[in-house]
Order: structure tokens, then C-alpha cells, then sequence
């Protein structure tokens, strides 16, 4: 594979139909879904002794963002809710309130036992 296909499958991966999924209609209601997509790539050609070399990579992620609710002539914005997020943010929160309680009741016992 050289670089062209590789820059060429990069820019198929990130097209708007990634970002907007195929919409849906039930009972009146047409549902977009919608999603952030981040990329990246690169890719290098060079010559060693031994020979010619040629290399490269990439990645792709995507996450929901939530979705589009038509109803009517009324457009509506519904955010997805990462939960994962939210309990990962909770217990950094929660580790550094121990670690600055920790901190504040060591030094307040050191100056009771200095006095």
C-alpha cells in the first residue's frame, strides 16, 4: 500500500455520513443521529542503505453526540449522555478531595502536637 491509498482511505473514513447517520421515521417522528469523529495519519517515504522505505498510519475515533428529533416543523437537539465519562470525572473528584482532606488533617495534627 503507498501513501496516496492510505491518505485516499483516510479521507473515505471521515466523510459526513460518519458524522450523520442514515435517518429514521416512526410515528411521525424522524430521528438523526449524529457523532464526533476525530482522525488523524501520517505517512513518510525514505531511503536507507539497504533500500527504499515506505510507512505510515492512522486512527479513527468516534463517539456518539446524540441525535436530531424532527417532529413537525419543530427541530429538537437531544445530547447522548456518557456515562462512562461521568463516573470516571466522580471518582477523580472524589480521589482528590481524600488526597487534599488527607493533606489538611496531617498538617493540622502536626500543629496541635507542636503547641
Amino acid at each position: 500500500m503507498d501513501v496516496e491509498q492510505l491518505i485516499a482511505d483516510a479521507r473515505d473514513a471521515l466523510t459526513v455520513k460518519r458524522v450523520f447517520g442514515e435517518p429514521y421515521e416512526h410515528n411521525g417522528i424522524t430521528v438523526l443521529p449524529v457523532a464526533k469523529i476525530q482522525g488523524g495519519g501520517g505517512g513518510g517515504q525514505g531511503d536507507s542503505a539497504e533500500g527504499q522505505g515506505v510507512g505510515g498510519g492512522g486512527g479513527l475515533a468516534v463517539h456518539p453526540a446524540g441525535v436530531y428529533v424532527l417532529t413537525g416543523d419543530r427541530v429538537r437537539w437531544q445530547p447522548a449522555v456518557d456515562v462512562t465519562r461521568i463516573v470516571v470525572g466522580a471518582q477523580v473528584v472524589a480521589v482528590l478531595a481524600l488526597l487534599t482532606w488527607r493533606s489538611v488533617a496531617t498538617r493540622w495534627l502536626k500543629s496541635r502536637s507542636q503547641t
